[in-house]
């Protein structure tokens, strides 16, 4: 049982390993949004610093997501400077458009078909996680061909 475990981890090591660092990036991005709300004393009557802490929070698992899916991920082997620019500008920028394609598949399900907002952001996340894997597999850590 132990070795069919440790078979079925080695075929699909790569999703798996996105799933558990994606896990911890969203732990990483509700402690530094609890943080930095806390830190701002932040709350539904000061909603500019809610959306302060939660663009911080944003920042900060997107640091650490980058760090996870280059080191233990997608085992990235770029190391100049120019290229581990390239990667993270590239990996940034991949965040920010599936962040955007979530505030589109959230306001078209919620406001203009009325589905229930918990149901949409569920919707989102399967959409959003989906699509940040195969961009980072296809676009940002993309293999060489040797």
């Amino acid at each position: 049982m132990v070795k069919f475990a440790i078979d079925l981890y080695k075929k699909y090591e790569e999703a798996v390993n996105y799933l558990f660092f994606g896990f911890l990036a969203f732990v990483v991005n509700m402690a530094a949004y609890a943080l930095a709300a806390w830190v701002l004393g932040a709350d539904k009557e000061k909603v500019v610093l809610v959306l302060i802490a939660t663009a911080f929070a944003w920042v900060v698992a997107v640091l650490f997501a980058y760090w996870t899916n280059r080191t233990f991920v997608f085992r990235s082997k770029v190391s100049d400077k120019a290229g581990v620019w390239k990667e993270f500008s590239s990996f940034v920028g991949a965040r920010i458009a599936t962040g955007l394609m979530e505030l589109v598949i959230m306001y078209v399900m919620v406001d203009l078909a009325q589905i229930n907002d918990m149901a949409a952001k569920l919707v989102c996340n399967v959409v959003v996680i989906v699509s940040n894997y195969i961009f980072s597999k296809l676009w940002v850590f993309k293999k060489k061909e040797a």
